[in-house]
């Protein structure tokens, strides 16, 4: 939990300050899991803190929400073309994606229980990045990951 929560503050996450009034906030957790492997043998622990996305209002903490979907002829094209050129697949898991996407929304979160900065207790987090549970974690993902890939000559699809 602390080599998670580590990571969070290096990657500058959420900054603390002073609750504003009237604003909402939303609650975090931290999840806990096991990773297996491809055989179904246990890997490793994993955890993650999670927002609790459900709180936020749309219009007010959060946009209109969304979930990039591959088209199914998209996949048909890419498999046929590995196939017919003899390419080999691999699947790409990319670790902490949805956390890289920055927010331009205001969101904050209660200090994780947890973690209570001992020289700000009532202060909240001003969340600056994405967030597992947010309900624009997807959005935010998939602005910087279509900025990218446009940004080295990629085109878009309609």
């Amino acid at each position: 939990m602390y080599d998670e929560f580590n990571a969070l503050i290096k990657n500058r996450m959420w900054e603390l300050v002073p609750r504003p009034p009237n604003a909402n906030i939303i609650r975090s957790m931290w999840i806990f899991s096991h990773k297996k492997k491809y055989d179904d043998t246990f890997e490793l622990h994993k955890i993650r803190l999670v927002s609790d996305g459900k709180t936020q209002q749309i219009g007010v903490d959060c946009g209109e929400t969304f979930n990039p979907v591959v088209k199914p002829a998209t996949i048909r094209t890419i498999l046929s073309l590995a196939l017919s050129n003899h390419w080999s697949i691999h699947q790409l898991d990319v670790k902490n994606a949805f956390l890289h996407g920055d927010l331009k929304e205001i969101v904050y979160m209660y200090q994780p229980h947890e973690f209570v900065h001992p020289a700000a207790p009532q202060y909240v987090c001003h969340i600056r990045k994405s967030l597992y549970g947010l309900k624009q974690a997807p959005r935010a993902w998939y602005d910087r990951f279509t900025h990218y890939i446009m940004r080295i000559r990629f085109v878009c699809s309609k």
